[in-house]
């Protein structure tokens, strides 16, 4: 059922296979450096496994990331199942629960894109290195609005930057992709007076967003050329890059979405064009707060992920004052200092 795949840079990758419910995906532990590798469970109709591989490998990595910038004592893992998510079966969730128990905890898994609480319970069936689930002993729920939270929070931060002042209202704002999070998001940003333009590959949700937070409908394959004051990627990765870097119309991004840049010139690309780029894995970093919550059997849950979304914000706040400061990318601050963060810890 498990087949290892070497792969430099990263602790363990492992190919997970099951005849008998047509599963085929893949598990990566990038670090257990600071604690049991953690990260969701994504599954998309993936072109090929080489796409799933490489999708898996930067998402894992990113969690490392995201769980250091987050100061949570979790590593970085992630794992991701081919195939249409209208298909999966309990069978096909149950043999993915049982390919996660092999790896003995170090590996914990949750909802990522696909995938939903009750999938977790269906998981949860074969083992309990499972988190985000709805019911049972510290049950964390759905990460989905908790970070949409943390987004909306690093856009506060942000505009303060970019505008001014951290209000949010009359602020026009270009949100790509309207899964779990973004319409949570969209929620959010409603709440709070902002001005949405929204777009998805589902006609339905888009029309149904717009009805419920007057929203206007924008293009799916070109949301990011919208004049607003902020662009918010909230589907896949890869979204800011070569050809859609110079159509940008925005001055702040920031959005849910992982893995945003395309490459890592994208981000100075992005700074040339006088674009504040908020670092994706500082932004986005609520849902995994919550799920730590429910890994760490914590008492007094909520009040712990509050701190730790407050204490998220300052990090995006030192990240962005010392960019402006050193001109560089926040992008490449991001990475040095929870670099920095990560090797204190490794001492």
């Amino acid at each position: 059922m498990l087949t290892r795949v070497a792969i430099e840079g990263h602790e363990e990758v492992w190919r997970v296979e099951d005849a008998e419910t047509g599963l085929l995906g893949f598990i990566a532990l990038h670090s257990t450096q600071l604690g049991p590798a953690a990260g969701g469970l994504r599954m998309r109709s993936y072109p090929d496994s080489d796409a799933a591989l490489a999708d898996v490998l930067n998402l894992s990595r990113g969690m490392s990331f995201k769980n250091a910038a987050a100061n949570l004592p979790l590593g970085g893992g992630k794992a991701v199942i081919l195939g249409d998510p209208a298909t999966k079966t309990p069978a096909l969730l149950r043999a993915m629960g049982r390919a996660i128990h092999t790896l003995g905890g170090r590996y914990w898994t949750a909802e990522d894109m696909g995938m939903s609480p009750e999938d977790m319970a269906q998981i949860a069936r074969e083992t309990p290195y499972v988190a985000g689930r709805d019911s049972g002993p510290f049950a964390s729920g759905d990460p989905s609005p908790v970070t949409a939270r943390g987004v909306l929070n690093a856009m506060c931060v942000g505009a303060r930057h970019a505008f001014g002042d951290d209000s949010l209202v009359g602020r026009r704002i270009a949100v790509q992709g309207l899964g779990h999070v973004g319409w949570h998001l969209c929620r959010l940003l409603h709440q709070v007076g902002a001005d949405l333009t929204v777009a998805d590959t589902d006609a339905a949700r888009v029309a149904q967003t717009c009805a419920d937070f007057g929203a206007e409908a924008g293009d799916v394959e070109t949301i990011h050329t919208t004049d607003a004051d902020i662009f918010a990627p909230c589907a896949i990765g890869g979204t800011l890059n070569a050809a859609t870097i110079p159509e940008l119309r925005a001055r702040l991004v920031a959005g849910a979405a992982n893995n945003q840049l395309a490459s890592p010139d994208a981000a100075d690309a992005l700074r040339e064009r006088g674009i504040l780029y908020l670092p994706d894995y500082v932004a986005n970093g609520g849902g995994i707060i919550n799920v730590a919550a429910e890994i760490l059997r914590l008492d007094g849950g909520d009040r712990w992920v509050a701190e730790k979304l407050s204490a998220l914000s300052d990090t995006m706040e030192r990240v962005l004052t010392r960019a402006r400061a050193e001109d560089r990318s926040p992008a490449y601050l991001a990475d040095l200092i929870v670099g920095e963060r990560l090797l204190r810890r490794a001492v």
